[in-house]
């Protein structure tokens, strides 16, 4: 596999992966931190500082939109929970990245 290939199924993946993320509402940001270290946020802002460490302007909320499918107030309005005690206490007792 060549650099070209390379990046075109880190894109793909990536492209899946936002995909995935937007068709499962139901999850919650806390419980991807919660199981996984990172959440909906997390990669539109590591999208972001990518795009700046390239010299690119790129709006975070715009990148959020894109994660989302929709602006990020509507997601959160549509299907943000309140969080429980439980996840909160999960989110506070795990290890920093």
């Amino acid at each position: 596999m060549d650099k070209q290939q390379q990046t075109e199924l880190e894109a793909a993946a990536f492209r899946r992966l936002v995909s995935h993320l937007q068709g499962r509402t139901d999850v919650q940001n806390i419980d991807l931190m919660n199981l996984a270290g990172f959440c909906r946020n997390c990669l539109s802002k590591w999208y972001t500082e990518e795009a700046k460490e390239r010299d690119l302007d790129i709006d975070l909320d715009d990148v959020r939109e894109a994660v989302y499918g929709m602006p990020y107030q509507e997601w959160k309005a549509k299907y943000q929970s309140e969080a429980t005690d439980d996840q909160k206490a999960a989110y506070a007792a795990r290890k920093p990245d």
